[in-house]
């Protein structure tokens, strides 16, 4: 087991533990088995309802409350609620709400640390999109307001829920079959949703400019980077966090390993010149402590398609997405007449990782996509972004982690 399982597994427990008292002491309701479980959404774009459609889907729960820095936003959302959920502009208002167990966070990047601590200090859990944090840092402050307030926090990395990568790595990561892995390829190309152009110019009415920016420095308003942000590296680090990050975390995850010593990184706008500093093509690589690389590749043009994680190992190669996996022995490469292991996934990622969430709100359990594993995850991809803003490679030391782990405040 290496260091940074070790770590996890005292935070879990540590956090397990004081779960019940600090949730009572912030102003958190036991939920009983029958409760309906009360939900406020912050952040009602087109991801933030897309993901609140997903708990409307479950019995136990009931979206109560909406909020947005734009009024069609939330307009649209509540008519999404029959009318229900009662709006809000400011989200500090929605915490102060009593009667609400849990929100979901789905706002621009340099808005979840703030927002997820405040929510936990308010005795909310909180599920929240990734990346979790918008630099490595803030990932220490989110993990301590988890623990000190005995929240629960489920990081919007739905592999972690879906039933046929637990399959896959049980039957070939964990089993060994696939024998020493020493290269993870992985790759999202064609991603048309970093591409997406705004059909207005002016400052849309009710709007709410300066809140929408938050921690970003002031600039006057500008329909892409309002209807577009993550093509903008003040917002994000582009594929870099917004896709890499689902990918990486699924290596960790599978390889027991997750804090990289270094990362490499080439690319740029090489492409769409629009005006966003989000490189529209990118390739970079990760190395870990335990003789293994993973790399990413990711273009905007439209020659290139698909997403996909490749583990090549000494005895086999397995491939894998959100569609299904593909198993290939070392033995079967060399008789062709011998095919290869293929298993589709029915089920809705989505649905199952809400799913996962609204259970541990019952039972005080850590969820399949924790905030410790989440900072991880969105650590990996911020030294990306960093040695492609810095043209050079990035080193890291594992051992920094540990401490922000194991210390509360």
């Amino acid at each position: 087991m290496s260091e940074s399982d070790t770590s996890r597994r005292e935070f879990v427990s540590s956090a397990a533990k004081g779960a019940w008292g600090a949730a009572m002491a912030a102003g958190g309701r036991a939920l009983g088995a029958n409760d309906r479980i009360r939900l406020g959404v912050i952040g009602v774009g087109s991801r933030g309802t897309n993901v609140m459609g997903w708990f409307q889907k479950e019995p136990g729960a009931e979206v109560a409350a909406l909020c947005d820095c734009y009024e069609d936003n939330l307009l649209a959302a509540r008519a999404k609620t029959e009318g229900k959920a009662k709006t809000y502009a400011d989200y500090r208002a929605l915490l102060e709400a009593r009667d609400l167990d849990a929100v979901l966070i789905a706002t621009p990047d340099p808005w979840h640390k703030r927002m997820a601590v405040d929510s936990c200090a308010a005795g909310k859990d909180v599920y929240v999109e990734k990346p979790l944090t918008f630099s490595i840092s803030e990932g220490h402050e989110i993990i301590r307001a988890v623990k000190n307030n005995g929240r629960v926090m489920q990081v919007g990395l739905q592999q972690r829920s879906g039933e046929h990568y637990a399959a896959a790595k049980r039957e070939y990561i964990d089993s060994r079959k696939i024998g020493t892995v020493s290269l993870v390829r992985t790759w999202w190309h064609g991603n048309t949703y970093h591409l997406r152009k705004p059909g207005f110019k002016d400052q849309p009415k009710g709007l709410d400019w300066k809140a929408f920016l938050g921690p970003v420095p002031f600039r006057p308003f500008d329909a892409h980077q309002f209807y577009n942000w993550r093509a903008y590296l003040d917002f994000g680090g582009g594929q870099i966090t917004d896709l890499f990050t689902h990918w990486i975390d699924v290596v960790h995850w599978y390889l027991g390993e997750d804090l990289p010593l270094s990362a490499d990184a080439a690319g740029g706008v090489f492409a769409y010149p629009d005006g966003r500093t989000a490189p529209d093509t990118i390739t970079l690589q990760l190395q870990y402590p335990r003789k293994w690389v993973a790399t990413f590749e990711a273009t905007l043009v439209p020659g290139a398609r698909g997403a996909a994680i490749e583990f090549l190992g000494t005895e086999g190669s397995l491939q894998i997405d959100r569609t299904g996996y593909t198993w290939q022995a070392r033995s079967q490469r060399k008789e062709a007449t011998v095919a290869p292991v293929v298993v589709r996934n029915p089920l809705s990622l989505e649905q199952l990782h809400v799913r996962n969430f609204l259970d541990c709100l019952r039972s005080r359990k850590q969820p399949n996509s924790d905030v410790v594993s989440g900072h991880r995850s969105a650590l990996a991809s911020h030294l990306g972004k960093m040695s492609y803003l810095k043209k050079k490679r990035v080193v890291f030391q594992p051992s920094s982690e540990k401490d922000h782990v194991l210390k509360p405040a």
